[in-house]
């Protein structure tokens, strides 16, 4: 029971989906990330995040690493962009990687944002906020 005036709101726990094949990367950025609130999956690669996707997985925000063995950072975007329930997801690419032509392939490929590693916590929150509704 409830004291005489409180109101119960929930608040929306945002999930968060991390794709790169480091596992420092991964077990890093998914601290800071769960310190900060949000709830994380993880893939250690694009083929493992597809299969996921496909299960079902509707994460507010996908974060994804650009050089992959396999399917790259920007050919998963491309993918996951063509799947309905995904197409306007906000999803950032996170790479070692700081040319301009690799931002603009995945800006076409539907990127929403870019950091380039290592990106400081507080670069990666306040990029977040800037992307996730």
């Amino acid at each position: 029971m409830q004291p005489y005036g409180a109101t119960h709101t929930e608040v929306e726990v945002k999930t968060i989906f991390l794709v790169d094949d480091s596992a420092t990367v991964l077990i890093s950025t998914s601290s800071i990330l769960t310190k900060a609130g949000y709830q994380v999956e993880k893939a250690s690669s694009a083929e493992e995040a597809m299969t996921k996707f496909k299960a079902g997985l509707k994460p507010d925000l996908l974060i994804t690493d650009l050089n992959m063995p396999g399917m790259n950072g920007i050919e998963l975007i491309k993918q996951v962009r063509q799947m309905p329930n995904y197409r306007f997801m906000p999803i950032l690419l996170l790479t070692t990687e700081s040319q301009q032509s690799k931002r603009a392939d995945a800006k076409a490929a539907g990127a929403s944002g870019w950091l380039v590693k290592p990106a400081t916590a507080d670069e990666l929150l306040n990029t977040i906020k800037l992307v996730i509704k």
